[in-house]
């Protein structure tokens, strides 16, 4: 994927109606990149990090902790949750998945290999999210927050609606 400028369309990483695919080769694309960058940043991606990324990236939806945490126990693996959210936290940190704040649920980063603050189209009825990238509603944000003299530390824009499916399943108004 090629990095947004400001002046560049915005995107849609995952769209709405792709995350159901048999995406077997997307989530190997994720780990390698995960493994790529890792070594790069001298990060390690321990045995537990690289499977709770293989979790999250088993469908584009978002996925809850506890969800994490229920499906190493089903492998044997004993986890704690303070064991799954470390891991969680390393992974954000290293830019390898996003948190949707408004599901408490993560989803791999569709774009690791550049930083970037991502917008998110959540659906409020099954739940799916996509992935933005619009430069436009970052470089607003940005000169916004600076004519307000507001140093942003941490900054989540998620847009809830109805995807696609559901839209199309809602009697026209």
């Amino acid at each position: 994927m090629r990095r947004q400028t400001a002046k560049s369309a915005p995107s849609v990483l995952v769209p709405f109606g792709k995350h159901r695919h048999d995406h077997r080769d997307c989530q190997a694309a994720a780990l390698d990149t995960a493994e790529r960058l890792c070594t790069l940043r001298g990060a390690r991606l321990t045995y537990l990090r690289r499977r709770v990324l293989e979790l999250i990236w088993r469908s584009h939806d978002p996925i809850g902790a506890y969800a994490i945490l229920d499906a190493l126990r089903e492998e044997g693996r004993g986890a704690a949750p303070p064991t799954v959210y470390r891991a969680l936290e390393f992974l954000s940190e290293q830019g390898l998945i996003h948190r949707i704040e408004s599901r408490n649920a993560y989803v791999g980063c569709a774009d690791p290999e550049h930083g970037h603050t991502s917008q998110f189209l959540v659906c409020g009825r099954c739940g799916a999210a996509s992935e933005l990238h619009d430069a436009r509603i970052a470089g607003a944000i940005a000169e916004r927050t600076k004519e307000a003299g507001f140093r942003v530390q941490h900054l989540v824009v998620e847009a809830i609606g109805l995807c696609p499916s559901c839209a199309a399943q809602m009697p026209a108004a």
